[in-house]
């Protein structure tokens, strides 16, 4: 499986803190059947304040440090990009990761605040449309004005926005809100891709097996597969681009 979100880099954001801790991680999601982790650390200007640049260094110290413990988890770079006429600034300068591209718009992992759909949201989804970025909502289920009225997602979906289920959401761990709406969104086939979004090994862990399964139980293994398997493979174009480091 491909786990198109998450936090293991040590010390960037609030991932782990420590390299030991991000090193078993990267263990954890081998032993769960993940093969690629594309690292998302948060850009989020005034509190986590990343850049291409910088995440690039943590990257090449991480990916060091699995080759030396053996450990055969494939790393990609990418960012978890909150809504911010900041973040619309290191975008224009070119120092925001995409995930990858998909017949031709580059796919960009947004991140609106956990409480709120904040004023300016969707315009600042049709600036990225304007620009040839496809915009990955990370995590719409979890989110409070999502959860109170569903129908607020449908103005993201109509203009073009795709959508990042969390693993834990699906499986009931981020409680029954959430996980009502993640299975709305599922019965509704307007999930894109799903996604561990670890943090920790405790209560935010890289496992996608169980909520693999429990689609696969519901709306059938090709589903699961499309949505941990398929879909992130297309973006990050791993069929024609093996390899490459970004």
């Amino acid at each position: 499986m491909i786990d198109l979100h998450c936090h293991l880099l040590p010390g960037i954001d609030d991932g782990p803190t420590t390299l030991a801790e991000a090193v078993e991680l990267a263990r954890m999601a081998v032993a769960d059947g993940i093969t690629t982790s594309v690292v998302t650390p948060h850009i989020h200007p005034g509190r986590y304040d990343n850049h291409r640049e910088k995440i690039e260094v943590y990257l090449r110290a991480y990916r060091l440090a699995l080759a030396q413990q053996g450990i055969p988890l494939e790393l990609r770079l990418g960012a978890e990009v909150r809504v911010s006429l900041e973040s619309l600034a290191l975008l224009q300068r070119g120092q925001v990761p995409f995930l990858g591209e998909h017949r031709g718009w580059r796919v960009l992992l947004l991140e609106l605040p956990h409480g709120s759909v904040p004023v300016g949201s969707l315009q600042f989804v049709e600036k990225l449309l304007q620009m040839n970025i496809r915009p990955l909502l990370a995590h719409p289920e979890r989110n409070r004005s999502f959860m109170d009225n569903p129908r607020r997602i449908d103005p993201f979906l109509a203009a073009g926005c795709w959508l990042q289920l969390t693993a834990g959401s699906v499986t009931g761990d981020f409680g029954r809100q959430a996980q009502k709406l993640a299975h709305q969104l599922l019965d509704e086939e307007s999930v894109r891709v799903v996604a561990s979004d670890a943090h920790n090994r405790s209560t935010r862990p890289p496992r996608l097996s169980r909520a693999h399964a429990l689609i696969t139980q519901r709306w059938g293994d090709e589903v699961a597969d499309d949505l941990m398997r398929h879909h992130p493979r297309q973006i990050l174009q791993m069929e024609r681009a093996r390899g490459v480091s970004a």
